[in-house]
């Protein structure tokens, strides 16, 4: 079942406190980004946050999870009332995170496909 777009948007309200949060279609379920860091996901109407030291810190009793496929690498966040907890959540899960790769600037080289006799 894919998230619906209420169930997004409400999210994303409740993440205001963190800062501005994007969020894009993704392989069919939505990709949160707060600054240009990929952060979480929302699949399948729930809220997921990349595997930080300090989401477990927050969320103790969070199991690594693969919510589409793949290694586990997510913690599903269930309490989405409290926006200071989630704000606090979001922003340190976004510490840990790298700096986001820079985009390639210019026209994409083909590759070239050898020739066969």
């Amino acid at each position: 079942m894919a998230s619906s777009e209420e169930f997004v948007r409400y999210v994303v309200g409740q993440l205001d406190e963190a800062g501005n949060i994007i969020y894009k279609k993704l392989f069919g379920e939505y990709g949160l980004w707060l600054d240009g860091k990929f952060f979480g996901t929302i699949e399948d109407n729930q809220f997921y946050v990349k595997v930080t030291k300090a989401g477990k810190k927050l969320l103790p009793e969070a199991e690594p999870v693969a919510p589409h496929g793949g290694r586990p690498g997510m913690y599903a966040v269930e309490e989405l009332d409290d926006k200071a907890f989630l704000a606090e959540l979001v922003r340190k899960t976004w510490d840990e995170l790298p700096a986001p790769k820079p985009k390639r600037s210019g026209p994409r080289r083909e590759k070239k496909v050898s020739e066969r006799e």
